[in-house]
């Protein structure tokens, strides 16, 4: 790859939604990602209180840790396999992508040197959340781009007293804080619409879905099982987490979110429900794709970030 880039850092702050986006290597390990922060992130945005996180490698290693611990900030990791515990990073993800491919050349191979453009497009563009941009929510004001420049700025902007000015950042902070609150019960309402709640206790058995990622070696067809078990639940987190007793040899995590387990039942017939639940799943088959080499995926082949100020 030109630059020798092959990923992108994705870092987001869950406040303002102001996004960066870092070009950087698959084989960075957790010292080159940190330095990677310091210098693109931290200096601009300071010490963070605490970061959301995919389950990476890099980001569970011990000088990841031990670095954010001595800095006060608390790690806070999401459920593996499950994107929607971080969907804020899943949504600029998608986003960035959708940028990229507006700016690129037909070769692809300047997507690097084109993600600083990306990134001012997507700060200056409001967020449906908030209802500002992210430069707005930060600095009170868009930047300006070459369309906007006039002979002279307004008088508001310039003569502006600086108590005055702090005030005005405050209410529009709480305005911004009332419309987030807003937005996160509407996509809480919404994802909850329909959805019926499964409880589990330690002891009870359930079966487990078997997604194509998580276990791909035993979702090769169709035809093959799309559950397995009983398993015995072991502990539970919360109500859309649950540790259960998985044999050593699966070699993943035993932790699975409540929409992968289904209540098992004395009467259960074992051939149907292997083969016929949990029918929401993805397409099992993979199609050939002749299209140029697509743009590295954050989500997959790079890293995610969510801070708090």
């Amino acid at each position: 790859m030109q630059r020798r880039k092959d990923s992108i850092m994705v870092v987001v702050n869950r406040f303002s939604k102001m996004a960066h986006f870092i070009p950087c290597q698959k084989t960075d390990d957790a010292t080159n990602v940190a330095d990677l922060y310091f210098r693109e992130v931290l200096r601009l945005r300071g010490v963070p209180k605490s970061i959301v996180s995919d389950r990476n490698v890099k980001f569970l290693s011990y000088f990841w840790k031990t670095l954010w611990h001595k800095l006060g900030t608390k790690l806070v990791f999401t459920m593996a396999y499950h994107p929607q515990t971080d969907g804020q990073t899943e949504v600029v993800n998608r986003t960035m992508a959708a940028i990229l491919r507006t700016l690129i050349s037909k070769n692809q191979k300047d997507w690097d040197v084109k993600l600083a453009h990306a990134e001012f497009a997507y700060n200056r563009a409001p967020s449906s959340t908030t209802k500002c941009s992210p430069f707005e929510v930060v600095y009170g004001l868009n930047p300006i781009i070459p369309v906007d420049l006039m002979p002279l700025p307004s008088v508001k902007t310039v003569n502006r007293d600086a108590e005055e000015c702090a005030k005005e950042m405050r209410m529009h902070h709480e305005k911004i804080r009332v419309q987030i609150v807003k937005a996160n019960k509407r996509y809480e309402e919404r994802a909850n619409r329909g959805r019926r709640e499964k409880i589990f206790q330690p002891e009870d058995l359930a079966w487990i879905h078997l997604r194509n990622e998580r276990f791909p070696g035993k979702r090769k067809n169709k035809l093959m099982p799309r559950a397995e078990g009983p398993f015995r639940i072991v502990e539970r987190d919360n109500n859309n987490a649950y540790k259960v007793d998985l044999p050593g040899d699966y070699g993943i995590s035993a932790t699975f979110n409540v929409q992968d387990l289904i209540p098992f039942m004395e009467d259960d017939d074992d051939v149907s429900l292997r083969t016929n639940s949990f029918q929401q799943g993805g397409d099992d088959t993979k199609m050939v794709d002749n299209s140029p080499m697509p743009l590295p995926s954050p989500s997959r082949n790079g890293l995610t970030l969510l801070i708090s100020d």
